[in-house]
């Protein structure tokens, strides 16, 4: 894809997710109406935002079929690319630029890139799971594609609030693990709520014909936990992060195996 270039006159979105404000920029006031729509209930009010990214939308037919995503990290700057977009972040100015394509779920992907590089210096990380908060504590559904997390989702009884069936948003604030809301869904189709709650436990999913919770070892726990933990940079040090991360919040937080049926009852058993 052709380099990014600057633009004259830009309108600009700022989009929170987990209390980190991000300003969007780009020409086309029509895109930048998509990613409104995209995002709402995450579009932020504030002016401060400490990461600004301009977006070059590339000419049609520009984009490749490559659907393999690298991140690298080069002279200073994290370099985010797909066959989609191709994205520069300098994280100690907060700068960055990214040319993409005109659907707004290219975008999606550079978000979440974004916001795993921040959280590992935070202590924190995106998880493919399901969560939900239940009298005022967080209750995450982790497994691979087809293993529950949107089943999880939906059998959800009324006083749930559904944060996301697809990726969880998990940082840590003042000494423990919170789940935070996101606009990130999988066949749910919606975005969730913007909501945040201290995480009482995370459940490893898997699909039987009865409900059991049962214990895990605190070695599988971190290997299921990190087996599910979304992170793209391949930097040593990131990825000691990450690992460090995953460790600690086992020791904190209650990882059990959630073996279940797919009906309401199950709900019963999350305590």
């Amino acid at each position: 894809m052709p380099g990014v270039t600057a633009a004259t006159q830009r309108v600009d979105v700022v989009v929170e997710i987990g209390g980190l404000p991000i300003r969007l920029s780009c020409d086309d006031p029509a895109f930048v109406h998509l990613v409104q729509e995209r995002y709402a209930g995450y579009i932020s009010a504030a002016n401060d935002a400490a990461f600004d990214f301009e977006i070059e939308l590339a000419p049609p037919g520009t984009e490749s079929r490559d659907e393999d995503v690298r991140v690298t990290w080069e002279s200073g700057c994290w370099l985010m690319e797909r066959g989609d977009f191709r994205a520069e972040w300098n994280p100690s100015t907060g700068q960055g630029r990214i040319q993409q394509t005109r659907n707004p779920y290219s975008l999606d992907s550079v978000l979440r890139i974004v916001h795993t590089l921040l959280l590992a210096q935070r202590g924190g990380f995106l998880l493919h799971a399901s969560s939900a908060i239940r009298n005022g504590q967080a209750f995450l559904f982790s497994g691979v594609s087809g293993a529950g997390k949107t089943t999880m989702a939906r059998l959800a009884p009324p006083d749930a609030a559904i944060l996301t069936d697809e990726i969880s948003y998990v940082i840590r604030q003042d000494g423990r693990y919170v789940a935070a809301g996101t606009p990130f869904f999988g066949e749910l189709a919606r975005v969730g709520d913007n909501l945040r709650a201290p995480i009482k436990a995370l459940y490893l999913l898997a699909k039987g014909p009865e409900n059991i919770i049962e214990p895990i070892a605190p070695a599988d726990a971190v290997r299921g936990l990190l087996g599910n933990t979304l992170f793209f940079a391949r930097d040593p040090e990131f990825v000691k992060m990450v690992f460090d991360t995953a460790f600690d919040f086992v020791r904190q937080v209650p990882v059990r195996r959630l073996t279940f049926a797919p009906d309401s009852s199950v709900w019963g058993l999350i305590v």
